[in-house]
This record gives structure tokens, sequence and C-alpha cells, in this order.
């Protein structure tokens, strides 16, 4: 059984087909975009299809590669409207205020089939929506940075029924080639070397009520999202969607109760299935901590007490003894 993430998270094709389309359009063939991704054109019309991630993958490169257009995440990304997510679109639709319908959505990650750790903050005097976390294919994560931010965006426009525009968009990449593009296709300052990737809003408007709100409707819906993404969660092993979210953010998943919430289920009940599969919680976090800690001390020169932090730990003699146990060595003495 594979180990890599990418080839265990399943979503839609609802991202696959607006691929395909687009490509299309540039008179690009099919098969080209599916080739090797082991997804045929007819799958593209069954609604109960799953991918994985790693199929979907391949078909956004190979739509890069095939694109002449290098701005293509922007282009797909101003395509990609609220009624391709399905039920959750329509859920988000049926919501109160903006507010409430991007929380939905950041609640429900399986069913938007983002590849990144949404937020929705107030910082200052404005309101950020952020993507993080990316630890897929590094060739594709500004095509992806770009394709996540400017469906949200599109998605935010949708839901009011009118074209806002940001009050600016920050990157945490450097400027690129096409950097132009961004203020064209999206109507408003970018800032590169940002150190985030985030949309930023005038806080006001998650306030601003939905045209199409429904409480009953919303009702509803939020009901068949969660048995949507039971659904999902359903066809990974529970271990792997613990890595996953410890892998995602250790800080903030450092306890059971908190990863519970996240996967929609409850405390007891991710408790007793962790036993049944001969495992724990802790057991999990430290197999991650370790990789992580692994990875750093091999690959970086982080100092030891920025590392403890990154993994979780108020203090780095915590982290020493906890390295030690797992490995039989101090954390300075995997460096030498």
């Amino acid at each position: 059984m594979s180990v890599l993430p990418e080839e265990r998270v399943l979503t839609t094709l609802h991202t696959v087909a607006l691929a395909v389309q687009g490509l299309q359009r540039m008179g690009i063939d099919i098969e080209r975009v599916l080739e090797g991704s082991g997804i045929q054109a007819g799958d593209l019309a069954s609604p109960t299809r799953l991918v994985s991630h790693a199929q979907e993958l391949r078909v956004l490169a190979n739509a890069l590669a095939l694109s002449t257009d290098p701005a293509l995440g922007l282009l797909l990304g101003k395509r990609m409207h609220v009624s391709a997510y399905g039920m959750l679109g329509y859920t988000l639709l049926a919501s109160r205020n903006l507010g409430e319908a991007l929380r939905l959505a950041i609640a429900h990650p399986a069913l938007l089939g983002t590849y990144f750790q949404l937020d929705l903050q107030a910082v200052g005097d404005e309101v950020r929506l952020s993507a993080s976390g990316y630890r897929y294919d590094p060739a594709l994560s500004l095509f992806n940075t770009e394709l996540c931010l400017t469906s949200l965006l599109t998605v935010v426009q949708d839901l009011l029924g009118e074209s806002v525009r940001p009050r600016r968009l920050l990157l945490a990449y450097r400027t690129p080639a096409h950097a132009a593009s961004y203020g064209e296709r999206l109507g408003c300052p970018v800032e590169f070397d940002a150190g985030c990737n985030a949309l930023c809003f005038n806080p006001a408007l998650l306030e601003r009520p939905l045209p199409l709100a429904d409480p009953v409707s919303h009702q509803h819906g939020l009901q068949q999202c969660m048995q949507l993404e039971a659904q999902l969660h359903n066809r990974h092993d529970l271990r792997d969607l613990i890595r996953q979210q410890l892998s995602g953010d250790l800080i903030e998943c450092s306890s059971l109760e908190r990863v519970a919430t996240r996967l929609h289920r409850s405390e007891r009940t991710v408790r007793r299935h962790l036993q049944q599969l001969n495992t724990s919680f802790q057991n999990l976090l430290d197999e991650v901590r370790y990789d992580k800690a692994r990875q750093l001390l091999l690959n970086t020169d982080k100092p030891i007490y920025l590392i403890a932090e990154e993994l979780g730990y108020s203090e780095t003699a915590s982290f020493r003894h906890a390295f030690q146990r797992w490995s039989g060595l101090a954390p300075s003495e995997l460096r030498r």
C-alpha cells in the first residue's frame, strides 16, 4: 500500500473536468490532458466517480505542459464557479451571509478538494482568506496556488452575486514572469514575497447577506455535506487521515480533540477506532513528529529550539528527550 498522501486522498472530478474543458477550448484533445492519469474521457460524465489527488495532479501537470498560457492557474480558477462543488456549493449559496459560507467551506476540505489548509482570520483592519500547508509536487506549487486563490475569489463573487474585488492579494513566492496577468484577471493590487498566500477583504464583507440565503435549505444541505464527507473519509485508513491532519499543522492538531473535530467525528469514536487498529493518537503524533524532525535536522540549518517549536513543543528539553526516545540519538548527533 502506498504511503504517499496524494495517492490516498480522494476527491471528485470537478477540477479534472474544468482542466479538460479549459484545454479543449485551446484545441487540445481530451486524451492528451488525461494521459497517464488512469482517468477515461467517459468518467467525466459520472457524478459519483472519485479520483485520487495523484490522478488529479497528473491531469493538472499535463494541462500546464500543454497550455500556451503561463497564467493557466488564474484562468481555470476564474472558471471554477460555486456550482462546481455540488452539494457543498448549493449549501454555501443558501448560507446566511458570506462569513458563514466561507467558514462552512473551510470546515469541509474534502468536498472542496483543496490541497491547502484554508483559514479565515482578521489581521489588522482586514480579513484574510489564506491558503497554506501545500505539500504536493513542488513544480505545481505556483500553479495550484493560483488556482486555489482565484477559485476562492470566484466563489466569493458567485455567493454575493457581484464582482467584488479583494483589497489586495498576498503571495509568498517571488514575482513570476506573468505577474501582469494577476492584476488584469483579479482586479486588485498584488504583493509578491509577502510571506503568505491570502485574499484580503474588508471585514464588513463577511456580514453581507447572501441573496439566495435559505435557512431550511442550508440545514438540509449541511446534513448531506456531512454524510458525503463521511463517505469520503470512510474510504481512507483512519490512521492516514490523522497523519494528514498532523502533517498539515502539528501545532493546531496536537490534541485528539482538535483532530477529531476536523474529521467531523467524536473524540470517543476516533479513540475507539484507533484501539481497534492497535495504535493510539500519541503513537501517530510521535511518528509524524519524528519524521518531520529528521527532515528538518538533515535538510535545514534551523536551530534545534526552532525545530522544537515547529513540532509543537513548548520546551526544547522535551523535544530532546522525545527524540532520544525515538532514535537513541540526541538531535545534535543526527546532524554530525
